[in-house]
């Protein structure tokens, strides 16, 4: 479910103190839920996600189509190596106070996105090419009933014209084809997680041969 701007911002995030110059373009509700500890699942879960591996054959073929763009105009020819636009650090992780130490880079990375920091509610990464420097905040907000529910926040800053009119253009397939397929891709990786949780919670005390439960039998 997308979330208003507004409301994503209300709750007292790091990421905008660590990139304040950086616009809150985009944010979303994902459809996981847990208990305080279940946040470390949902990091585990995005570090392995690629959207342009999602069910949906629309949004996979558009990541298809921007990464032929990118091969064929250089968008994507100095990823992560750019400075950040209007300053002279090319990482979000160069600007992290004392308190937010940085996450060791992952050596054989799935997500697109670079690793920066993370808190007992909140992490940040980043991902940077020649149109855009962005930042990807995942979240977990406490809910009235008590549980607690993901959302994901995303930062830009925009390289000159040509990457704010390039993001203009693409807003329509981000709304309506990349992020709910994203959610879909989310929501059922997540189910996966619960039902194996579920399953291996219920062969606690079981002898290991006569665990047929954790199979799902």
């Amino acid at each position: 479910m997308r979330l208003k701007t507004e409301e994503h911002a209300a709750e007292p995030w790091r990421l905008p103190q660590v990139a304040p110059d950086f616009a809150l373009l985009d944010a979303w509700a994902l459809p996981a839920r847990g208990n305080e500890e279940d946040f470390d699942d949902l990091v585990k879960l995005w570090s392995t996600l690629d959207p342009a591996q999602a069910s949906s054959s629309v949004s996979r073929f558009l990541f298809k189509l921007r990464e032929r763009l990118g091969q064929w105009f250089g968008w994507d020819d100095e990823t992560n190596t750019l400075p950040i636009p209007g300053c002279q650090e090319s990482s979000l992780r160069g600007r992290l106070p004392p308190d937010l130490a940085p996450l060791p880079l992952p050596e054989h990375p799935k997500s697109p996105f670079v690793p920066v920091f993370r808190t007992r509610n909140e992490w940040g990464g980043e991902l940077s090419n020649s149109t855009v420097h962005a930042a990807v905040q995942l979240g977990w907000v406490r809910q009235p009933g008590g549980d607690f529910r993901g959302q994901l926040g995303i930062y830009v800053k925009t390289r000159g014209p040509f990457g704010r009119a390039y993001m203009a253009a693409i807003a329509p397939f981000r709304h309506y084809i990349v992020y709910p397929a994203l959610m879909r891709q989310v929501g059922k990786l997540w189910d996966h997680r619960h039902r194996a949780t579920a399953s291996e919670a219920a062969c606690v005390g079981v002898p290991a041969g006569a665990r047929s439960c954790a199979r799902g039998l």
